[in-house]
């Protein structure tokens, strides 16, 4: 059966929606800009999923991949490509370079579009065939729109992806492969102009943020970032510390909530502390005491985590984790892409950055050398190396 013929429902579980940062419970429904309540105060911010009960174990033994953790989405079936069940494997060798008792990299580069955002899409892409849609719309700074380009024709969905001229030739194809519609912005604030007048004025389905201050992506869709700590813990047992790197915070606060959940259940004890890698200082000025609403302007290669702004989500995701923020150096990070690769992990330099966080947490006492640590390689290498200068 193709995904576009399968029949895909709600769990009958999901009651409903919930805001993270006023509680205002909400009926199940589309919240494209947030908590209402909070976006009307100026302050945006996401919500989610609430059940009327949790499953009594994490993972179905039935299925396979992201599917084994259907009782805990929004979905109980999804336009599904095969994503979920990456690899989480332990680098010994790289562990005792980095002075570090135990360290696992979780690849996500090995979902099918080749980064973490297939986790998302395929919920995203479910929701809007259940309302109706006939176009997603999306901005995007290259993984996420090749991710929901790719299932929204596997869907038979339209897609127009917004981007500025930074967009990478690799994720310029990869997106023109799928038939979607490629808009070029100038600008960031100019593409979520963009992707907010096709949301608000046309039959478009929005799968990301246009907001400044800016939410999460698609409320539907995030949920599918829990499944990442799911198989974390499969994987590792008991963790730490997990380093994550962050623009706005989807995959942060997906972290934070599929942890918060295996405790509500029993099946861990303790939060692991959650600290975001950034390529300067944003939400680590927010933490700081800067306003969550401002801007924090800075220049990267590390295209798939810059911005200037920061999400609520992504602030609270560290805050109740007891986490931090982390600051790294581009030209460590292009160091740092080819030290993984010889230790036997293509990542993007984008993932790669959290080998320098790691590293310099270390240094700064944050993280203990007798802890376990995992690293989140959200993306495959291949895709940046035409934009990496300075890589051999």
């Amino acid at each position: 059966m193709s995904p576009q013929d399968a029949k895909h429902t709600l769990n009958p579980s999901l009651i409903g929606f919930a805001c993270i940062r006023c509680s205002a419970k909400l009926p199940i429904g589309d919240y494209f800009e947030g908590c209402p309540t909070c976006q009307a105060e100026g302050q945006p911010s996401s919500v989610v999923s609430e059940f009327r009960a949790l499953p009594k174990s994490v993972a179905s033994p039935s299925a396979r991949g992201m599917g084994r953790y259907a009782a805990w989405l929004p979905y109980s079936s999804w336009v599904s490509l095969g994503e979920g069940a990456t690899s989480c494997l332990s680098f010994a060798r790289l562990a005792e370079e980095v002075g570090i008792e135990r360290l696992f990299i979780k690849n996500e580069g090995q979902n099918p579009s080749g980064s973490h955002k297939d986790r998302v899409s395929c919920l995203t892409v479910t929701r809007a065939l259940d309302t109706g849609a006939t176009r997603l719309v999306a901005a995007s700074s290259g993984n996420g729109g090749a991710s929901l380009a790719l299932y929204a024709a596997a869907a038979g969905l339209a897609c127009s992806i917004v981007v500025t001229p930074a967009l990478s030739s690799i994720h310029r194809r990869a997106i023109a492969l799928t038939g979607a519609d490629l808009i070029v912005a100038e600008d960031t604030m100019e593409r979520w102009a963009l992707v907010a007048k096709m949301a608000r004025g046309r039959d478009c389905f929005p799968a990301t943020n246009y907001l400044a201050p800016p939410v999460g992506s698609n409320h539907f869709g995030v949920e599918g970032l829990k499944t990442v700590a799911f198989e974390l813990v499969e994987d590792i047992g008991p963790i730490d510390a997990v380093l994550v790197p962050t623009s706005r915070g989807d995959l942060v606060w997906g972290l934070y909530a599929g942890f918060q959940q295996m405790i509500a259940i029993g099946s861990i004890e303790r939060m692991p502390r959650l600290f975001v890698v950034e390529p300067f200082a944003r939400l680590s000025k927010v933490l700081d005491g800067a306003e969550i609403t401002g801007s924090f302007s800075g220049a990267t290669s590390l295209f798939s985590i810059g911005g200037s702004t920061v999400t609520y989500q992504a602030v609270e995701a560290v805050r109740r984790s007891g986490g931090g923020a982390v600051v790294i150096d581009d030209a460590a990070v292009i160091r740092d892409a080819s030290r993984l690769a010889r230790h036997g992990c293509y990542a993007e330099l984008s993932s790669a950055a959290t080998l320098t966080g790691v590293e310099t947490l270390l240094r700064q006492g944050k993280i203990r050398s007798d802890e376990t640590v995992a690293l989140i390689a959200t993306s495959n290498g291949y895709k940046d190396l035409p934009n990496a200068v300075g890589l051999p």
